[in-house]
Order: structure tokens, then C-alpha cells, then sequence
């Protein structure tokens, strides 16, 4: 007997399982199978796809913020553009106002220096002239004394004695002005 227990054994391999076991082996795969495949299944199935779609709302939302990023990028591009352009705009017309504000000063210089200038020559006008009046009225004085002097006696004809002395004066400034046209010419 232990023989044929023995041989049975021998005869049976261990690596196939016998009928019965194998019968339960295949109601319990049947039963975890349909449990896995109603119950498990869609809950994993279902979490993929919320999954999925996290992941394609968040691609959508970072496409989205990358064309948001980049229609900032352009505006801000085009204020950048447009800030430069204004600040050239602005330089130029600086350099404008500068040179506008130097024309107005040279301008007003020039005018300044005008009237000072015939200011100057006005007074200098006025001053020659109370100078010629001042040196007439000595010389006149002067050549009344000394010809009373040589003619021995005295000139009081105020009208006469005047209109002597200015007939000399104008004869000597007429004699004066004709040197000095013919040393002009004599220099040119």
C-alpha cells in the first residue's frame, strides 16, 4: 500500500492541481474577475479619465496663460516701441527748443547790443556837440579877447563879434573836412 501510494504519488504531478481545485480556483477567478471588472475597473477607469482631464485642463490652462504671457510680451513690446518713440520725440523737440531758445538769445543780444550801442553813439553825439558848443563859445570868447587886444580896443557887438567868430570856425572846419577827405583818398 505504501507502495501504491507511492506510486500514485509518482504517477501525479505535482505541477497540475487536481479537479477539484482547480473547479474553485476557476469560480473564485470568475468571481474576483467580475468583482474587479464592475466595481474595480470602472473606479480606476474613472480616475484615469479625471485624471486625463485634469491634465488636459491644465495643458489647456498653461497654453492658455502662454498666450496671455505672450499677448502681454507684445503689448508691452509695443509700449516699450512706442515709449522709445516718444522719448526721441521728445529729445528732438528738446533740441529744438534749444536751438530756437539760442537763435532768441543771440536775437536778443544783438538787439541789446544795438541799443546800447546807439545809446552809446547818441551820447557820444551829445557830448561832442556840448563839446563843439562849449569850445565854440571859448574860442569865440578867446578870438574876441585876443583881437580886442591886437585892435586895441574892445568888441562888445555881441551879434557882430559872434558872427565873425563862427564865419572863422566854419572856414576852419572847412578847411579841416578837406584834409581829411584827401588823406582818405590818399589812404584808399
Amino acid at each position: 500500500m505504501l507502495r501504491a501510494a507511492h506510486a500514485e504519488e509518482a504517477a501525479h504531478n505535482p505541477l497540475i492541481p487536481a479537479l477539484p481545485d482547480l473547479l474553485w480556483g476557476a469560480v473564485c477567478f470568475a468571481i474576483i474577475l467580475a468583482l474587479f471588472w464592475w466595481k474595480v475597473l470602472p473606479a480606476v477607469k474613472k480616475l484615469l479619465d479625471e485624471r486625463a482631464a485634469k491634465i488636459e485642463g491644465g495643458i489647456e490652462r498653461a497654453e492658455q496663460a502662454q498666450r496671455e504671457a505672450a499677448a502681454a510680451l507684445d503689448k508691452y513690446n509695443a509700449q516699450l516701441a512706442e515709449a522709445r518713440a516718444e522719448a526721441a520725440r521728445i529729445r528732438e523737440q528738446a533740441r529744438e527748443d534749444g536751438k530756437r531758445i539760442l537763435v532768441e538769445m543771440r536775437e536778443q543780444a544783438q538787439a541789446e547790443a544795438a541799443r546800447i550801442t546807439a545809446h552809446a553813439q547818441a551820447q557820444i553825439e551829445a557830448e561832442r556837440q556840448a563839446a563843439v558848443t562849449s569850445l565854440r563859445s571859448e574860442v569865440g570868447s578867446l578870438a574876441i579877447d585876443l583881437a580886442s587886444g591886437v585892435v586895441g580896443e574892445s568888441l562888445t557887438d555881441d551879434r557882430r563879434a559872434r558872427a565873425l567868430v563862427d564865419r572863422f570856425l566854419a572856414e576852419l572846419e572847412a578847411e579841416g573836412d578837406g584834409a581829411r577827405t584827401a588823406g582818405a583818398r590818399t589812404r584808399a
